[in-house]
C-alpha cells in the first residue's frame, strides 16, 4: 500500500475521481435548489405579476417595496403578516414542548425492558405520522364539528362545546371575559406592532388554532419518539440499577440521570420542532384557509395566498425570505441559550451518578463510577 500511495499522480487521480462522484449530486442541488432560492429572491425584489418569465425585460427591480408593504408600510399586508405571525407564534409556543415532552414520555414507555408488546406500542405510536395529512384532516374536521365526538364528551361532563373550526376567540380573551374583563386599556389596545394591537397580540391561539394545535401534537409526537429511542437505548442498565441501589426515585433518575444522557437529541428534538412549526402549512391549508377571522393564518400559509390568490408574487416571496431568517434567528439563539447548559452538564453526562451521592456511595454506585469511594 505504501508502493501504491507513493505512485506520481495517484493524489489527484484520487481527487478528480472524488469529485466526480460528487458532481450528479452537486448539479442536482445547484438545479433544484440553489437556482429556485436565487429567482425567488430576486422575484422578491421585482414587480413580477406570475405572467411570463420572472426574468423577461417587463419585470422590473422595485427594491425592498415588498418587504416595506409587509413590515414598515401601514396597511392591509402589514396586518395580515402581524396576525400570521402572533398565530404562529401562540402555535410554536404549545406544541413545541407538548410534543416534545410527550415524545420523550412515550419514548420512555416503550423502552422498558419488562413491556409486553412493545412493537405493537411502537407501531400505533407512530401510525399518525405515516398517515395521510388529508385523512387526519378529515377525521379531525368530523372530530371538531359541533356535533362531533370532541363536544359529545364534553358534553357527558357537563361542559357545553365550542365551534371549534368557527370560533375566533383567543383562548386569554375568553378566560378575561369570564371575569368581567372584556376591553383591554388604551396603551395595549391603542399601540401595537405590524398593524395589530398589543392587546390583540395577548389574545392568545384561537380555539380553532387549539384545534390544530391538538392535531399537531398528535401527529408529530410518534416520530419524534423513534428519534429519543436510540439516545434512551444507549444509558447503560447498570447506571440505572445503581441509581436504584442507591435510592434514587423515578423522578430523580429521570432528571438526574435520562435528560441529561439524551441532552444532544433532546436539543435535536427541540430544533426540528421549532422549525416544522414556524413551516406549518398542510393543516391550515385542508382546514381551515387561515378562518375564522385569520386566527389560523400562518406566514407559511399567507405566503401562498398572497402569491397564488391575490397574485402579489413579490410579497409571497418576501414573506418567505421573512420567515426564513427568522428560523434562522430563532434556532441560532436557541442553540446558544442551550450551550450553557451543555458546558454544564458535560460533567454530569460522564458522571450522571454524582448528583444522587448525597450520602455515602453505597456498592452499586462506588462499582460504576471512579473514585466514588474516596474523599473530596
Amino acid at each position: 500500500m505504501t508502493r501504491l500511495a507513493s505512485r506520481p499522480g495517484r493524489g489527484w487521480r484520487d481527487h478528480a475521481a472524488g469529485w466526480l462522484f460528487c458532481t450528479p449530486a452537486g448539479v442536482l442541488v445547484i438545479i433544484f435548489l440553489v437556482v429556485p432560492i436565487a429567482l425567488a429572491l430576486w422575484v422578491s425584489l421585482s414587480n413580477w405579476d406570475g405572467i411570463g418569465s420572472p426574468l423577461s425585460s417587463g419585470v422590473h427591480y422595485v427594491g425592498a417595496s415588498n418587504y416595506k408593504a409587509i413590515l414598515t408600510r401601514p396597511g392591509l399586508p402589514q396586518q395580515d403578516f402581524g396576525e400570521s405571525l402572533r398565530n404562529n407564534f401562540y402555535y410554536v409556543l404549545l406544541v413545541v414542548p407538548c410534543q416534545t415532552a410527550l415524545a420523550l414520555a412515550l419514548a420512555i414507555f416503550v423502552s422498558r425492558r419488562k413491556l409486553l408488546g412493545r412493537g405493537f406500542f411502537r407501531t400505533s405510536y407512530y401510525f399518525p405520522s405515516v398517515t395521510s395529512s388529508v385523512s387526519i384532516a378529515i377525521i379531525f374536521q368530523f372530530l371538531f364539528s359541533s356535533s362531533g365526538a370532541v363536544n359529545s364528551i364534553l358534553g357527558f361532563i357537563g361542559i357545553h362545546g365550542p365551534q371549534w373550526f368557527n370560533d375566533p376567540s383567543g383562548v386569554i380573551h375568553i378566560v378575561l371575559r369570564a371575569v368581567g374583563i372584556r376591553h383591554g386599556p388604551a396603551l395595549l389596545a391603542n399601540h401595537g406592532l405590524l398593524g395589530v394591537s398589543w392587546w390583540d397580540w395577548m389574545a392568545g391561539p384561537s380555539v380553532a388554532m387549539v384545534a390544530l394545535i391538538i392535531l399537531a401534537i398528535w401527529t408529530t409526537s410518534g416520530t419524534f419518539m423513534l428519534i429519543f429511542l436510540p439516545a434512551l437505548y444507549n444509558i447503560s442498565e447498570q447506571i440505572e440499577d445503581a441509581a436504584a441501589v442507591d435510592g434514587a426515585s423515578a423522578w430523580q433518575k429521570f432528571w438526574r440521570i435520562t435528560v441529561p444522557l439524551v441532552r444532544p437529541t433532546l436539543f435535536l428534538v427541540l430544533t426540528l420542532g421549532v422549525i416544522g412549526t414556524w413551516q406549518v402549512f398542510d393543516s391550515v391549508f385542508l382546514i381551515s384557509q387561515g378562518n375564522p377571522a385569520g386566527t389560523t393564518l400562518t406566514p407559511a400559509f399567507l405566503a401562498y395566498q398572497a402569491s397564488f390568490s391575490d397574485q402579489q408574487w413579490g410579497q409571497g416571496a418576501a414573506i418567505a425570505f421573512i420567515l426564513f431568517v427568522l428560523i434562522v434567528v430563532l434556532a441560532g439563539a436557541q442553540r446558544w441559550l442551550l450551550r450553557e447548559r451543555d458546558r454544564s452538564a458535560a460533567g454530569q453526562r460522564r458522571n450522571p451518578l454524582r448528583r444522587l451521592r448525597s450520602r455515602p456511595p453505597t456498592a452499586g454506585t462506588a462499582a460504576l463510577v471512579p473514585g466514588a469511594g474516596s474523599e473530596g
